[in-house]
């Protein structure tokens, strides 16, 4: 879909989407890298975290989607919950120095699982659904956590910081369910909606 052909809310949310998104990319590959895996994905997934609880804000300016309100409002309250979980953690963590070569492995994984992540949200499909569009954005955004926190699982981890990695994993699959599950009827309504106007 055209720009021309876009409304002024979609327009004001997928602009302020791809600031967030923007914003994201740079603080996940800029962050700053030491000896220790655990303090470097503690430092790359609070950005990520932040992005989530920012696009889901972003989502309750604009949607009547009960259900999808729900969604956001869900994900805001488990990730603010994860960042202040990880901040906890972090000096603790950040003392468990991993091999140069588990690093290189670790950042290896992680840079081709981002960049798909970044890619895929950023050519998500942009239309006046913005019920869809976030949807579509956000799956992506859910298994690049998924598979980041995989990734790290791989290597020789701080303890302390397992379970948050479990959680995220466990809470990211569910909220893909759900999503795929909600964008399936989204489209169907949609879809009635235009035959009946074509009726």
């Amino acid at each position: 879909m055209t720009d021309r052909k876009l409304s002024n809310v979609a327009k004001a949310y997928l602009c302020r989407f791809y600031e967030i998104l923007e914003q994201m990319t740079e603080n996940m590959t800029e962050a700053e890298l030491t000896d220790s895996l655990s303090h470097n994905f503690i430092v790359q997934m609070i950005p990520h975290h932040m992005a989530a609880i920012e696009m889901s804000e972003n989502l309750l300016q604009y949607t009547t989607c009960v259900p999808l309100q729900n969604i956001a409002l869900n994900i805001i309250d488990e990730q603010t919950k994860s960042i202040d979980n990880m901040k906890n953690i972090l000096c603790q963590c950040g003392e468990q120095d991993n091999t140069p070569l588990d690093l290189c492995l670790y950042q290896e994984g992680f840079s081709q699982i981002t960049c798909t992540m970044f890619t895929q949200m950023k050519n998500a499909c942009s239309t006046n659904n913005i019920n869809a569009d976030f949807i579509r954005e956000m799956i992506p955004h859910h298994e690049g956590a998924i598979r980041m926190s995989q990734n790290a699982l791989l290597y020789d981890i701080c303890s302390e910081l397992v379970p948050i990695l479990e959680a995220i994993i466990k809470s990211q699959k569910k909220g893909i369910c759900e999503m795929k599950k909600l964008l399936r009827s989204v489209w169907v309504w949609n879809m009635q909606k235009v035959l009946l106007i074509l009726i």
